[in-house]
């Protein structure tokens, strides 16, 4: 019987890793922006394409959001959409044809 206890210790470490450049918590409007850098689209990208672990990690947590409420506006949200899109596919498989 093979031991599956050092997969799951790699997938744990890979969901740690990744779950560590998550969106920041959501403070209140009026104070500083932390480091003083706004989300742009690179980070959006990144950020979509963590979404899905991310969401699983923010129902546990309140320091973990999914969306970064400072960010540059549409920039943002396009790295966002096209992360989660690239991650989930897309929808090109939808255009597939049916083999059979």
């Amino acid at each position: 019987m093979k031991r599956k206890w050092p997969g799951l210790a790699v997938v744990g470490i890979l969901l740690l890793t990744l779950t560590s450049c998550a969106p920041g918590p959501n403070v209140q409007e009026g104070l500083a922006v932390r480091g003083g850098e706004i989300a742009g689209f690179w980070l959006g990208l990144w950020h979509g394409i963590i979404a899905p672990i991310t969401f699983v990690i923010s129902l546990f947590s309140d320091n973990v959001n999914v969306y970064e409420i400072h960010n540059n506006g549409n920039w943002y949200n396009f790295g966002f959409v096209l992360g989660a899109g690239v991650l989930l596919g897309g929808g090109g498989a939808g255009s597939r044809g049916r083999k059979g």
